[in-house]
């Protein structure tokens, strides 16, 4: 693929800037700063608020499909806007869209914190998810630009997971302390800080350059139906059974993806260009990155309600369950890099898919009468899996376009990672729906039998260095 093509796969040739800036000393380490702290405010509020969701509808009220729709209206905008928010980012500049982000996001947070109803909540988690989109390609695009060696540059995506992992493990503990001690608004309400604190560094940060890209609005409609109408079949689907509405929502799922594909095949500057998919450095990466993401998120749901609502623990104890699998986490954030220079991308990738599917394994094991120590270190591979998996297929896929496609790459990982998310609380809350206990066991099986059959494609298909 040509490197004067736009990043938005628009298929522009993308003319030098006149309004990018020299690099000033710092301006790298600022731009790495600014953007592992947006990971971090983005990851602290899906961690901190899955445990806060019992508190949630203890006060505001609603069903279980209601507090599913609290983390995935937030998830499903993430997912669906990314692509469009990968060509925001080509097109304005990577700095401009992720301050634009970061403002939006912040001040929705507040907006969550101070919701008067569960509706209100939803909609302001509609406005967290879609300045969300906008942050994390922006971010990864300000990392490629700030570090054009591949070396220097996949140390700055590992810290930029590592940003993460931190908000991992430091989420539950947080969000469990906030709702325990004050309420679950204040859980929404950490992230003004952090916030804060990642404009401070922004504006330390070289001015980036801006490429020529074109707003694909049909194509980001079809993706938004097609998405929020599977996730609406999927989450009443479970609670309602199969309704007129479920199968309407279902059939418009179906048309609307359909047309997704229709319309990027056919426009010249389609919002995802599908010959990306051609690339083995890209297939692969979307595919696992969904596969990974549907385990964690959807296993951090289900254990979060499991430890709160089947064995009684308070919000702060449930989430202490998961720092040693989030500490460890980060620590292999850090070594994935040394560990894909050592042995290849392929070995990595494979080993931590794998790690992931014995997590899920293992934790078909416990109940409501395991110990809470035995259960926190079988969260463990779970959590291993992941941090030794994403810094390689991240990396993988950024080594795999042109510096010009940074953006549109780094939207497309993320928008699978999302949808994954997305869909895994949807489907796990939908068995849930029939019985805690076999819901719970079905969710961890299916969640190991994704990451197993994940693993084997991925060994098939990747070079072995």
């Amino acid at each position: 693929m040509s490197a004067t093509q736009s990043a938005a796969g628009a298929g522009v040739e993308a003319r030098p800037s006149t309004r990018s800036e020299p690099g000033r000393p710092g301006s790298a380490a600022a731009a790495l700063a600014a953007a592992v702290l947006g990971f971090f405010v983005i990851t602290l509020d899906v961690s901190g608020v899955n445990i806060a969701l019992p508190a949630v509808r203890d006060e505001l009220g609603g069903s279980m499909s209601g507090i599913q729709w609290v983390a995935d209206a937030y998830t499903l905008m993430f997912a669906a806007l990314m692509l469009s928010a990968g060509a925001l980012s080509d097109a304005v500049g990577a700095r401009r869209a992720y301050g634009w982000g970061l403002g939006v996001f912040t001040l929705a947070s507040l907006a969550c914190g101070a919701a008067p109803t569960l509706g209100t909540l939803m909609a302001a988690r509609v406005v967290q998810g879609s300045a969300a989109a906008v942050m994390v390609p922006a971010s990864l695009a300000l990392i490629r630009q700030a570090f054009p060696d591949p070396a220097a540059r996949a140390r700055g995506i590992a810290l930029w997971t590592v940003g993460g992992a931190v908000a991992i493990a430091a989420g539950p503990v947080l969000g469990g302390l906030l709702t325990a001690e004050w309420s679950w608004r204040a859980v929404f309400c950490l992230n003004a800080p952090a916030g804060l604190a990642g404009f401070l560094a922004l504006l330390r940060a070289a001015r980036s350059p801006r490429h020529p890209a074109a707003f694909d609005l049909p194509g980001q409609l079809t993706a938004v139906f097609a998405l929020a109408a599977l996730t609406f079949a999927v989450i009443e689907g479970g609670h309602d059974g199969l309704t007129g509405t479920v199968l309407a929502a279902a059939g418009v799922a179906v048309f609307s993806g359909a047309g997704f594909v229709a319309v990027e095949a056919r426009r010249r500057t389609p919002m995802l260009p599908l010959e990306l998919f051609r690339r083995r450095g890209v297939s692969v990466p979307v595919i696992a990155g969904f596969a990974l993401n549907a385990a964690f998120y959807g296993g951090v749901f289900v254990l979060s309600l499991f430890f709160q609502e089947q064995r009684g623990q308070s919000a702060l104890s449930a989430g202490l369950m998961f720092v040693p699998m989030a500490a460890i986490t980060a620590v292999f954030n850090y070594l994935s890099p040394r560990a894909v220079a050592r042995y290849g991308p392929r070995t990595v990738v494979v080993v931590g898919l794998l790690t992931g599917a014995l997590g899920c394994g293992g934790l078909l094991t416990v109940d409501t009468g395991t110990p809470a120590w035995p259960t926190a270190l079988l969260m463990i591979p779970l959590g291993v899996g992941g941090s030794l998996a994403m810094p390689a297929l991240t990396s993988l896929m950024l080594d795999s376009v042109a510096a010009e496609r940074a953006g549109t790459a780094a939207a497309l990982l993320n928008t699978s990672r999302q949808t994954g998310g997305a869909l895994s609380i949807a489907v796990f809350g939908a068995l849930l729906a029939g019985g805690f206990a076999p819901g719970m066991q079905e969710s961890l099986l299916l969640a190991a039998c994704l990451l197993a059959a994940t693993a084997l494609g991925a060994a098939a298909l990747l070079p072995r260095r």
